[in-house]
């Protein structure tokens, strides 16, 4: 009697624990299935969240694109406002350069077009005496632009050993009237027409022009063609703006080797690039370099 009481308790006991063990596992089993269906709504939840920020994302990149692409499509309109602006800005600074320039400084003017007695250089400078031909009471004289440029030849040509002098420079209406005159009276109408221009027609009256002599050539300039400095001329002249106006075969006047004009270097360097002369260009081509004569 005694052991089938033990053995009920035992039963008894064990019931407890299995029945204790079930509703745990139960409890278990609903709380589980509860933070699964929790996850799941939770998923659910993100997967709406992820695709509208999806969207999001892809519409603020969309948009950003279009930014961009307005922001490119302002800059090259802005670049092209630029380059207008530039354009004009380096138009206007040709045009007022222009303005400033002496626009007789390039003109034809042999036998061809006429400066008046009231032309008169804007500003002229004296050739220092170094390298002026000695005359009494006769300074020689030069447009005082191109004086830097005669000189820095001078000094190129000493260098190498050639000496160079002006024997002729600036000379106005009244001063190439006398001197026309008188060689007219020395040589005669025909022969001095030859070599020696009317009054208005002469390029020295621009200022821009020189005839040099050297150590060997006569007052008169004979043989001048022949000496060392009018060949470092033919090489070296145009390096500084100085182009030969009157070589030989020309249609104006006889072959003066000693005579050379200031045109720009730009444009002495072309005559000497293409075996040019001056009064074989047409004046509108001479006229594109007076811009950039100085």
């Amino acid at each position: 009697m005694k052991y089938n009481s033990e053995i009920l308790v035992i039963l008894l006991a064990t019931l407890i624990i299995i029945g204790y063990q079930i509703f745990r596992y139960s409890a278990l089993t609903k709380e589980l299935v509860r933070v699964r269906n929790d996850y799941a709504s939770t998923t659910l939840v993100f997967a709406d969240r992820i695709k509208v920020l999806q969207t999001d994302l892809i519409n603020t990149i969309k948009e950003n694109g279009d930014l961009n692409n307005n922001l490119q499509a302002e800059k090259a309109r802005n670049d092209g406002f630029e380059n207008q602006i530039g354009t004009i800005t380096s138009k206007v600074g040709i045009l007022d350069k222009l303005s400033k320039t002496d626009p007789q400084l390039l003109q034809k003017y042999s036998k061809i077009y006429f400066l008046n007695e009231h032309y008169v250089p804007a500003s002229l400078t004296n050739i220092e005496s170094l390298y002026a031909y000695p005359r009494e009471n006769k300074p020689e004289q030069i447009l005082i632009s191109v004086w830097p440029h005669l000189k820095d030849l001078l000094v190129a040509a000493t260098s190498t050993g050639i000496h160079l002098q002006i024997i002729s420079g600036y000379r106005s209406f009244g001063e190439q009237t006398s001197l026309k005159s008188s060689y007219k009276f020395t040589y005669g109408a025909g022969t001095a027409n030859q070599f020696s221009a009317d009054q208005g027609y002469s390029e020295h009256q621009l200022g821009t022009t020189v005839d040099f002599t050297t150590t060997g050539a006569s007052a008169t300039l004979n043989g001048f063609e022949k000496t060392k400095a009018y060949e470092w001329l033919i090489n070296n002249a145009h390096k500084y703006g100085f182009t030969l106006s009157y070589p030989q075969g020309n249609s104006y006047y006889q072959f003066e080797p000693w005579h050379w004009r200031y045109v720009g270097i730009e444009l002495a360097t072309k005559l000497n690039r293409d075996n040019n002369h001056f009064y074989d260009l047409d004046q509108r081509i001479i006229n594109q370099y007076l811009v950039n004569i100085f």
